[in-house]
C-alpha cells in the first residue's frame, strides 16, 4: 500500500520501487569498462545472446571502482533469474527478505555495498539503492521497471541495468552512464568517443517561456510574418508549431496555426508554387506533413493535398545521368526539389510517423550523406563524391533521429553518436561545424535531440545545461551564442531539446495503452473475484502470509497485513483474515522461521515505527489488542521509538516526532493512527505535529522524510486519513486541504499518476482519501473506481499501471480490493465473529500439527513451500481450507454479500456513503467548511 510499501518494489512482489525517490542523486562513474566474457561458469556465453535470443544483464561497479560487468542467460524466466544466472551473487535485507536486493557481486568476488557502508538490516536509503532498468529489442533507452525482478519476465533480446545510486519518481534521473546498445556489444568501444560529457552546471531551458514568446510575436494568433512584411513566413510558422508543441501536445495555439496552414490557399502558397497539381516543393510539404502530425491533423488530407502521397509520387527513381532527365532530381531517393539533407530527413520521418514506407533509397540516400568522422553534411551530395563531405552537428543530430526512426541503420548510428560527442565543446555546446570553437543554439539543440534519443542523456544534459545560459530574457535564442536578437528558428530546436523530446518524437502518434472495456457508469471492480484472488492457495500460502519471493516460504508480512486489510474492508472472506491474525499474533513462524516481530524487529535497535504501526492498526481493525499482540505492547513500543532529536544515525530520526526508521509519510501516518485509534492521542502529540509540518502549502503531503522528494498521491491519502482522525478545526481545515489537491490530480480516464505510471495503487488509495468527504468528491471517486475495474482481470487480480505490462499483481491487488470500498484505514474494522481457528492443511489434505515455530512431520504445501505452523490452534472449524474460501462472507460494514459489493458501492457513493463512514467524518456544522 503505498509509500509505506514503496520499499517493497525490488522484492519480490509485484510492484515498483515506488518509495525511493529523491531529488539528490549520487553520481555514477561515467568512465565505465565493459567486460564481454562472464567468468561464472552458471552464466551462459556472451555472445549466445542476441537481439532475438536470451537477455543480457548488466551491473555497474563503477561507483565502488569496478567496471560495467554483462552476464546472458539465454532462457531467463525473471530478472532475479537472469542476474543469478548471468554470474552475479545477490544479498537482500533482513526486513524484507533476499528479494530485495541490497548487494550485488560478480562471481565469488566482494559484494557491494560492503558492510561498513550499508548494513542491509532496513530497506536502504533512496539514494543509496541497486536501481533496476530496462530495455527491450530496438530500444535505445532506459527504463526504470515498472515491475521488481521477480515478477518481470524478459523478453528475447531484451537488456537489463542495476545501477547503485538514486532515481526520481518517474526514474528521469539516475540512468545509467551507458546505453543499452552498448550493453548489446553491436560495436567495440571506440577508444576516441569521450565516455563522460563535459562537466558542466545542471541546467534547464525554460520551455514555458518560450511559449509565451512564440505566442506573443504571432501575427493574428496563428502565423509568423516578417517585420515589414504583410505576407506569412510559412517556414517560420511551422517551426512555431513544433516549438510549441513542444511544450504541449494539445497546445491550442498550435492547432490555431495548423488550421491556419491548412487552408487550401496558404498550402497551396507553401507547398504547391507549381500550382496545385503540379510538383510539391519537398521541403515545405514535408514541414507541412510533420505540422499535421504534431497536432492531430491528417497530413493525407491537408490543404486540399495527400502530402505524403505526393512525397512518395515525385520521389526521384533514378540518379541523373541515368537515361531521361527528372527534373528536380539529382540522385536516386532524392525528393524531388529537397536539395538539402534537412528536408530529406523530415520528409522520411513524416512517412514513417504515418506508417508509410519511404520510397526505395530514400533512407539509404541519407546514410550516403555520412562524412568519414561519423558526421553527415547537409549538403545532398552524391556518392562517391571526393571531397566536399563536411560534417555538421545540426544535420547529424536531424539526420540520426530520422534513420533512427526509420530503423535498421545501427553502425550508421553509432558513428554519429561518437562524432556527435567527441564534436561537443567543454562547454557543453555544439559548435554549426566542426572547425569552430563558439557554440551554436540550432546545433546544439539538433544534437542533444538526437543524443537523448539514442539514449546518451548525460551529453545531452549537458547541451541543455548550455542552452539555458543562453536564452534570452524574452524567452528566445538567437543565431549565435552571441546574438541578442530572440530568432524563431533556433528557439523551436531549443524548445524540443529543452523539453526533453525532440522533432520525431513530437510528431509521432501518441501511444494508445492497451486499455480493458470500461465498465457502465457507477460499477466499479468485482470484490468477489478480488478477494478469490488474494484468497487463492497460489497466492495465499497454507492460508497464512504471501511469500517475497515464490518458493521460499520466507513471508513478505507488509503485504500480508495488506492483503488482511482488504478482507476486513470487503468482509469476503472473515475466516481467511481470522487465519491471518491467529497466525500474526499466535506466535506463527513461517518457512524461514520468521514471525511478525522479526518484521518489525519491535525490541531491537532497529524497531520500525512503520512496521509496528502498520501492524497495530490491524490488530485494532479485527478487536484485538495492540498492547499485547504477538506478545509485544506495540502501542508501547511506538511511544518509545518516538524520536526526541534528530541522530546522526542514517535514516533513524529525521527529526523530533519522527518514528524511528518511518523513513516516509506513510510510516509516520501509520504509527500516528496506531496511536490515536489506540486512544493515545495525547502521547502522539509530538508524532502528530511531525506529520502535520511535513504536508505542503500545495495540500499534498511528500513522500519521504529524512531526504528531498515531492507530493504524491499515495501519501497525501493516507496522512489525510490519519489526521482526520483528529476532531480539532485546525486538523479538518488540513484534511480538505489535501482533498482538494487530491482531487486536482485526478486524470481524464479516473487513474492517478504514481511512482509507476497511471496507478492502480495510487487510484485505490486516492479514493480512501476522497471518501472522507464522499458528498463533495462523489464525482471524482466514481471515475477512480471504473478505472479500477477496467485494471482488473480475469482471474480477479490488477495491473500495476494502465498501459504497463499485463498482469495480476498480488500487491496492487491488496490495494485495490480494499481501497475500492472507500474505508479509511483509521475506520476500518474486521469481523471476526463467527469464525474459528483453523488448522493448516497438509498435502494430502488432511490437518497438520506442530510445536511452536516448527513444521508439520517435514511435509510441504501444495506449493512447495514448507507447511507452517501457528501455535495454539485447535483443530476443525469452518471456513477456508487452504485460504481459498468461499468469497461470499458478509460485508463487515452492511452485512450484504460481496457479490452485491459493486451495486452497494455505487449507492454508497451516491448517497454520501453515510454507511461506512455514520461514525466518522465531523465536518464542522456553520464552520464555513
Amino acid at each position: 500500500m503505498g509509500t509505506e510499501q514503496q520499499a517493497e518494489r525490488q522484492s519480490g512482489t509485484r510492484r515498483r520501487l515506488l518509495s525511493l525517490v529523491t531529488a539528490g542523486f549520487l553520481t555514477l562513474g561515467a568512465g565505465a569498462a565493459f567486460l564481454t566474457d562472464p567468468s561464472s561458469a552458471n552464466a551462459d556465453p556472451i555472445e549466445q545472446c542476441t537481439a532475438t535470443t536470451g537477455a543480457v544483464v548488466a551491473v555497474d561497479f563503477g561507483p565502488f571502482g569496478g567496471k560495467v560487468e554483462r552476464g546472458c542467460d539465454t532462457t531467463p524466466t525473471t530478472g532475479y533469474e537472469l542476474l543469478q544466472t548471468g554470474g552475479f551473487t545477490m544479498e537482500g535485507t533482513v526486513h524484507d527478505g533476499p528479494a530485495f536486493i541490497c548487494r550485488i557481486g560478480k562471481g565469488t568476488g566482494t559484494q557491494y555495498p560492503t558492510p561498513d557502508k550499508e548494513n542491509c538490516v532496513l530497506t536502504p536509503q533512496a539514494t543509496a539503492y541497486w536501481s533496476y532498468w530496462t530495455a527491450s529489442p530496438g530500444q535505445r533507452k532506459w527504463s526504470y521497471s515498472q515491475l521488481g525482478a521477480m515478477a518481470r519476465t524478459p523478453k528475447p533480446g531484451d537488456v537489463e541495468a542495476w545501477v547503485y545510486g538514486g532515481t526520481d519518481l518517474a526514474g528521469t534521473k539516475g540512468k545509467p552512464s551507458f546505453s543499452p546498445d552498448d550493453i548489446r556489444g553491436f560495436t567495440t568501444p571506440d577508444p576516441t568517443v569521450p565516455t563522460a560529457p563535459p562537466k558542466v552546471p545542471a541546467g534547464s531551458v525554460d520551455v514555458p517561456a518560450i511559449t509565451r514568446w512564440v505566442t506573443g510575436i504571432l501575427a493574428e494568433g496563428d502565423r509568423v510574418v516578417d517585420e515589414g512584411s504583410t505576407t506569412p513566413n510559412h517556414f517560420l510558422t511551422t517551426e512555431a508549431v513544433f516549438a510549441l508543441t513542444a511544450a504541449d501536445r494539445k497546445s491550442p495555439v498550435a492547432k490555431k496555426i495548423a488550421g491556419f496552414l491548412a487552408t487550401p490557399a496558404q498550402t497551396d502558397a507553401y507547398a504547391y508554387p507549381a500550382g496545385k497539381d503540379g510538383i510539391p516543393d519537398a521541403t515545405a510539404a514535408a514541414r507541412l506533413a510533420l505540422v499535421a502530425e504534431a497536432t492531430g491533423k491528417d497530413p493525407r488530407a491537408f490543404g486540399g493535398h495527400d502530402l505524403l502521397g505526393d512525397l512518395v509520387k515525385y520521389a526521384c527513381p533514378r540518379d541523373i545521368g541515368d537515361g531521361d532527365t527528372v527534373e528536380g532530381c539529382f540522385t536516386k531517393g532524392d525528393f524531388r526539389t529537397t536539395g538539402q539533407a534537412d528536408a530529406q530527413a523530415m520528409a522520411v520521418i513524416a512517412l514513417v510517423n504515418a506508417g508509410v514506407t519511404p520510397p526505395a533509397g530514400s533512407v539509404a540516400r541519407l546514410t550516403v550523406l555520412q562524412c568519414e568522422d561519423g558526421g553527415f553534411t547537409s549538403v545532398l551530395i552524391r556518392p562517391g563524391t571526393e571531397g566536399g563531405c563536411e560534417s555538421e552537428a545540426g544535420a547529424t543530430g536531424l539526420i540520426a533521429l530520422a534513420l533512427e526512426r526509420a530503423g535498421g541503420h545501427e553502425a550508421v548510428l553509432q558513428k554519429a553518436r561518437g562524432y556527435l560527442k567527441r564534436s561537443q565543446l567543454a562547454t557543453g555546446a555544439w559548435p554549426a561545424v566542426s572547425y569552430e570553437t563558439t557554440g551554436n543554439p540550432t546545433a546544439t539543440a539538433w544534437a542533444a535531440q538526437a543524443l537523448r534519443a539514442l539514449g546518451d542523456e548525460a551529453f545531452a544534459d549537458a547541451g541543455v545545461s548550455w542552452l539555458s545560459e543562453h536564452q534570452l530574457a524574452k524567452g528566445g535564442f538567437g543565431f549565435t551564442e552571441d546574438d541578442t536578437d530572440s530568432r524563431v528558428h533556433p528557439t523551436a530546436t531549443a524548445a524540443l531539446a529543452g523539453a526533453g523530446s525532440d522533432l520525431a518524437s513530437v510528431t509521432a502518434k501518441p501511444a494508445e495503452p492497451p486499455t480493458t472495456p470500461t465498465p457502465p457508469a457507477g460499477e466499479g471492480p468485482d470484490a468477489k473475484k478480488g478477494v478469490a484472488y488474494l484468497t487463492a492457495p497460489s497466492q495465499l500460502i497454507q492460508g497464512r502470509f504471501y511469500e517475497s519471493q515464490p518458493g521460499t516460504g520466507f513471508a513478505d508480512y507488509g503485504m500480508t497485513i495488506d492483503g488482511a486489510y482488504a478482507l476486513a474492508a470487503t468482509g469476503g472472506n472473515n475466516a481467511a483474515l481470522r487465519n491471518i491474525v491467529d497466525f500474526m499474533d499466535k506466535g506463527g513462524k513461517d518457512g524461514q522461521k520468521r514471525g511478525i516481530h522479526d518484521w518489525t524487529l519491535i525490541g531491537t535497535k532497529y524497531a520500525s515505527g512503520g512496521a509496528i504501526g502498520k501492524t497495530a492498526v490491524l490488530a485494532e481493525a479485527v478487536g484485538r489488542d495492540p498492547r499485547n499482540f504477538g506478545g509485544q505492547d506495540l502501542i508501547a513500543a511506538l511511544a518509545k521509538i518516538t524520536c526526541r532529536a534528530k541522530t546522526s544515525t542514517r535514516q533513524e530520526c529525521a527529526a523530533k516526532g519522527n518514528y524511528a526508521y518511518a523513513t516516509s509519510v506513510f510510516k509516520q501516518s501509520l504509527g500516528v493512527m496506531a496511536q490515536v485509534r489506540a486512544g493515545e492521542t495525547a502521547a502522539a502529540a509530538e508524532p502528530i505535529a511531525y506529520l502535520k509540518s511535513l504536508q505542503d502549502p500545495s495540500g499534498g503531503w511528500v513522500s519521504l522524510i529524512g531526504e528531498p522528494s515531492t507530493t504524491e498521491v499515495d501519501s497525501t491519502a493516507m496522512a489525510a486519513m490519519t489526521v482526520d482522525l483528529l476532531p480539532d478545526a485546525a486538523s479538518q481545515a488540513s484534511v480538505d486541504k489535501a482533498l482538494a489537491w487530491l482531487a486536482a490530480q485526478q486524470k481524464e480516464d479516473g487513474g492517478f499518476q504514481g511512482a509507476s505510471g497511471n496507478s492502480v495503487n495510487s487510484a485505490a488509495l486516492a479514493i480512501q482519501g476522497l471518501s472522507l468527504d464522499a458528498p463533495k468528491y462523489g464525482a471524482q471517486i466514481a471515475k477512480a473506481r471504473k478505472f479500477l475495474a477496467s485494471q482488473q482481470n480475469g482471474d480477479g487480480g490488477f495491473n500495476v499501471t494502465k498501459g504497463g505490462q499485463p498482469g495480476s499483481d498480488l500487491r496492487a491487488s491488496t490495494q485495490a480490493v480494499g481501497g475500492a470500498t472507500g474505508i479509511s484505514f483509521g475506520l476500518l474494522t474486521g469481523d471476526l465473529s463467527g469464525t474459528t481457528p483453523e488448522p493448516i492443511p497438509s498435502t494430502s489434505g488432511g490437518t497438520s500439527a506442530g510445536t511452536s515455530g516448527g513444521t508439520s512431520g517435514g511435509t510441504s504445501g501444495g506449493n512447495g513451500s514448507p507447511v507452517i505452523v501457528t501455535p495454539g490452534e485447535s483443530d476443525g472449524g469452518a471456513g477456508s481450507a487452504g485460504g481459498s474460501g468461499s468469497g461470499n462472507g458478509p460485508l463487515a460494514s452492511t452485512g450484504a454479500r460481496v457479490g452485491t459489493l459493486a451495486a452497494v458501492a455505487l449507492v454508497l457513493t451516491v448517497g454520501g456513503w453515510g454507511i461506512t463512514r455514520a461514525a466518522k467524518r465531523r465536518r464542522r456544522t456553520g464552520s464555513g467548511a
